[in-house]
């Protein structure tokens, strides 16, 4: 076989076999396929496309390349969630415990983030104590017995998916339906879980921008997974502003606590109880959506779901009293008050350019290298559609410096106010399961 042939092949638009793509991804994972003719399979596949079973046989090439988490000492089906991403999305710290909650099984693969705010890893060492370096026999233990653990990520998981990214990063061919959605379903698929729910965002904040490249993806992703024989389904969230009103990590988690406590913000909380009731569904802990959502709304207001993030935290070394006590958390010197300028309601909050505003306090990381500042942030005060009066608060900046004028001047930028009433906009946009 010859990767010349099969470059040729993929120009001229046509199918490659399952033998092939095996090869490609082998030869280029061991280093016997160089970059430029990767880099030139790449850019005909952005061109070209790939039919749903060359997608289906490239995600299970690049989950055969590294190691694959065995989690069939688990009892029950598995449910793993992921987000495309986005500024503030809280979800994965509320809905563990809250779906734990309901007899779930929650075995999480996190790790760390590079942007406008750590990783799921990273917001949980807001909590003394907490860590994710546990041996995969007692990760398994835990989720039997808590029904959730989070344990770091492996560091020889889909390592062609690594290679491929990165050649693609320097390539201009990233934005590949085709190859984003592989990307993404080998890591869920190599982690072990059942069952994958997808929360695809789309709006400013979002990888994908667009409603209809949202939905490509993430009809993309479910039909991958469902090939696979991972039953997958999707939800469409707005990220045209910050989920929730939290931005950094100690105050995400404390917006976490909040929220499993019925106390959230409205968005959060609806979009977590949407992702949930699909999660419980696919667990088969609930014959209908309705029921799940039942489940999960019983969790929260009985306090089963807070407790069950207490169970969590402290199961994994973490100081639980903060669920009672937040304060106990990393806490900013200085905080500040972003006031409006002007009467009106609120037209646009430009997610990712908030989000970046907090990257500059410290909530974030610009490189792999940079150290996150756990304390500081920002919490929101309005939302698209309120009303704003001169001199209220949109934002209360939190900060470990005296200066915040970098930071006022980019939310300013940012947060715009309109003299004519605005429309929410609209939280879920679509599902996709099949």
């Amino acid at each position: 076989m010859r990767m010349v042939d099969l470059i040729e092949k993929k120009r001229d638009g046509l199918e490659l076999s399952t033998e092939e793509i095996t090869f490609v991804v082998n030869g280029y994972t061991d280093g016997s396929i160089p970059d430029y003719q990767v880099s030139a399979l790449t850019m005909a596949i952005y061109f070209k496309g790939m039919t749903e079973k060359e997608r289906a046989d490239l995600t299970m090439a690049m989950v055969e390349s590294g190691d694959q988490i065995d989690l069939s000492k688990i009892e029950g089906i598995k449910v793993d969630k992921h987000s495309t991403g986005g500024v503030g999305d809280t979800t994965t710290l509320v809905l563990g415990p809250l779906v734990a909650a309901v007899g779930v099984p929650i075995a999480k693969m996190s790790g760390r983030g590079l942007g406008h705010t750590g990783g799921t890893i990273d917001k949980l060492e807001a909590v003394k104590g907490f860590h994710v370096e546990i041996e995969n026999e007692e990760f398994i233990e835990l989720v039997n017995k808590n029904k959730i653990a989070v344990i770091g990520q492996s560091g020889n998981l889909t390592p062609a998916d690594k290679k491929l990214y990165a050649l693609r990063d320097v390539t201009a061919t990233v934005d590949s339906i085709p190859l984003i959605a592989s990307s993404i379903m080998s890591k869920k698929i190599a982690a072990g879980a059942d069952a994958i729910v997808l929360d695809v965002k789309t709006g400013a904040g979002a990888f994908m921008k667009t409603l209809d490249d949202s939905r490509e993806l993430a009809k993309a992703m479910v039909r991958i997974g469902n090939n696979v024989g991972r039953r997958t389904m999707a939800v469409i969230s707005d990220m045209s502003q910050p989920l929730g009103y939290a931005i950094g990590n100690a105050l995400e988690v404390k917006e976490a606590i909040d929220t499993l406590k019925g106390e959230g913000p409205e968005d959060l909380t609806e979009l977590c109880l949407t992702l949930g009731s699909h999660m419980v569904y696919l667990a088969e802990k609930a014959s209908s959506l309705e029921e799940a959502r039942h489940k999960l709304d019983t969790a929260i207001k009985d306090g089963t779901a807070l407790e069950k993030l207490k169970v969590f935290l402290s199961s994994q070394g973490g100081d639980a009293s903060i669920v009672d006590n937040p304060s106990k958390m990393p806490q900013a010197k200085y905080t500040f008050e972003l006031e409006a300028k002007e009467d009106g309601y609120i037209a646009e909050i430009v997610a990712d350019e908030v989000g970046t505003a907090a990257m500059i306090l410290g909530a974030g990381r610009a490189t792999k290298e940079s150290t996150i500042d756990l304390a500081v942030g920002l919490v929101l005060r309005k939302k698209i559609g309120d009303q704003v009066k001169q001199g209220e608060s949109l934002v209360t900046i939190y900060s470990n410096f005296e200066n915040v004028d970098e930071v006022k001047e980019k939310l300013y930028e940012n947060i715009k106010i309109s003299s004519q009433k605005i429309d929410a906009p609209i939280l879920i946009h679509g599902e996709i399961t099949e």
